[in-house]
C-alpha cells in the first residue's frame, strides 16, 4: 500500500521543529494514513550548501538563518568556552537525537532530490510538506520545500506552511509563482503568507492551525514519559533571542512572585546574557521535557512560538517578547501575530519594560480562547482530510 510522505525540519535540533514535525506524523496517524517522513541524510550537505549560497548572494538574514549563520559562528568560539559548556550543549543535543530515534518514522534514505523524485510514483499516494518556516526564501531557493520533485500523478499538499516572512524578494516571488500551482492543495500557518500568495499567484488559501494544535493538551501528555523537570512552582524561561531587557523582566517577576526561574539557556547559539538570570538551567531536556517544562510552570517568559502554543494549549500565564523589531524586514514576527489574532488573544506581547504588577493582573479568558481553538483545530481537520482524500474542490 502506498504511504504519504512528510516533508519536515525533523533534523534540526530545535524544539518547536521537531515537535510540529512529531505532530504532522501523529495526525496522519489518527485518521488511519499510513506514512514516514523523507530522510534527507543523504541529501542534506546538499540542500544546506544550496541555502546558504542563496544567503550569500542575496544578503538576506532571516530569523532562523541569523541563527543557523549563529551556530557557524558559535563553532568557532566553542575553543575559547568551558568544557562545562560544550559538554551540556552535546548533551542537549544528544537529546534530540534520542526524541529523533524514537519518534520519527522515517523512510529509506535517498542519496538526492532527483532520487527522492523518481520513487515517489512507486511508493507515495501523496507528498505532504509540514509547517514550519519552510518556505523561507532560501529554503524555496533549495527547490526541496517547493514540492517540484513530486510527479504530477502523486497528490502534493501544502499543510499550514509558513513563508516565515510578510514579504518576500523579487526573484523569490518569481519562484513561488511557478511553483505554487503544482501544488495541488494549499494552506498556510499566518495570514501574511496567505496575502502573500494571493498576491503573487492570485490563488485564495485557507489559514489553518501549527499541527502542534491539531493534537489537544492531554493528546501531548500521553507520549511524555516520566522526568526530571522542576516539580515545585516556577516561572520557565525559554528565548531564542539575545535581548537583555527581556531576561531584565525575569528578574523583576522572580522578585514579586519569589518563585525560581527555570530556563533553557544557549538555545541555538552561545548567548551572553543568558548568564546568571536564572536559578536552575537545566541541559537534560528533550522535546517530550520541554512540553513537561511548560505545562507544569506558574509563569512563562519567552520569545517562541512554539512555547507560546503550548502554554495555550495548558492555559498558562504567559508573556511574549518580540525577538526582533516589526521593523526588521526579515522579522518572523507575524506567526505570533496570527495565532494571537485567531484565538482573540490580547496584550501578551511585551517590549520588556513594562511594570511587572500590572502584568500580573492581566487575564486570559481560556474558556472563551479554547472554544475558539477547538473551532480552529476542527476546520483545519477537515480541510487536512479533504486534501488527503485529494477534493478536488480545495484550492
Amino acid at each position: 500500500m502506498k504511504k504519504t510522505a512528510i516533508v519536515s525540519c525533523y533534523f534540526i535540533h530545535n524544539y518547536g521543529s521537531m515537535l510540529q514535525a512529531y505532530a504532522t506524523q501523529k495526525v496522519l496517524d489518527k485518521l488511519n494514513v499510513e506514512n514516514e517522513t523523507v530522510n534527507v541524510t543523504g541529501f542534506l550537505k546538499d540542500l544546506r550548501r544550496s541555502q546558504y549560497l542563496y544567503i550569500l548572494k542575496s544578503g538576506i538574514t532571516s530569523d532562523i538563518f541569523r541563527t543557523r549563520l549563529g551556530k557557524a559562528k558559535n563553532l568557532l568560539e566553542k575553543r575559547f568556552l568551558s568544557n562545562e559548556y560544550t559538554k551540556s550543549i552535546k548533551y542537549r543535543d544528544l537529546k534530540f537525537d534520542e526524541f529523533k530515534q524514537k519518534y520519527i518514522r522515517l523512510s529509506e534514505e535517498y542519496s538526492s532530490i532527483d532520487s527522492l523524485s523518481k520513487k515517489c510514483e512507486e511508493k507515495y499516494e501523496a507528498v505532504l510538506i509540514g509547517s514550519d518556516q519552510l518556505w523561507l526564501p532560501a529554503n524555496i531557493a533549495a527547490n526541496y520545500y517547493t514540492l517540484n520533485f513530486v510527479p504530477e500523478s502523486v497528490n502534493s499538499i501544502a499543510y499550514a506552511t509558513s513563508f516565515g516572512v510578510s514579504s518576500l524578494p523579487r526573484d523569490t516571488a518569481e519562484m513561488v509563482r511557478k511553483f505554487m500551482p503544482r501544488i495541488k492543495h494549499v494552506s498556510v500557518r499566518e495570514q501574511s503568507g496567505q496575502a502573500l500568495i494571493e498576491q503573487i499567484t492570485g490563488r485564495k488559501v485557507p489559514v489553518v492551525c501549527d499541527p502542534t494544535l491539531l493534537l489537544t493538551g492531554d493528546e501531548w501528555l500521553e507520549v511524555q514519559e516520566q522526568s526530571s523537570v522542576e516539580r515545585e512552582p516556577y516561572i520557565f524561561c525559554y528565548f531564542i533571542g539575545k535581548t537583555t531587557v527581556h531576561r531584565e523582566f525575569v528578574k523583576r517577576l522572580r522578585m514579586e512572585t519569589k518563585l525560581k526561574v527555570v530556563a533553557l539557556t544557549h538555545v541555538d547559539h552561545y548567548v551572553k546574557c543568558d548568564e546568571g538570570y536564572a536559578d536552575v538551567t537545566p541541559y537534560n531536556v528533550g522535546p517530550m521535557d520541554f512540553v513537561r517544562l511548560i505545562k507544569n510552570a506558574t509563569h512563562i517568559c519567552t520569545d517562541s512560538f512554539h512555547c507560546s502554543v503550548f502554554s495555550i494549549l495548558y492555559s498558562k500565564n504567559f508573556y511574549v517578547f518580540r525577538r526582533y523589531t516589526q521593523l526588521t524586514k526579515q522579522s518572523t514576527n507575524s506567526r505570533l501575530d496570527t495565532l494571537f489574532d485567531l484565538l482573540n488573544i490580547k496584550g501578551r506581547i511585551l517590549n520588556g519594560d513594562e511594570d511587572v504588577n500590572v502584568c500580573l493582573c492581566m487575564y486570559i479568558d481560556y474558556e472563551k480562547v479554547h472554544g475558539l481553538l477547538d473551532a480552529l483545530r476542527e476546520y483545519s481537520y477537515s480541510y487536512l482530510k479533504k486534501a488527503l482524500w485529494n477534493n478536488s474542490n480545495l484550492m
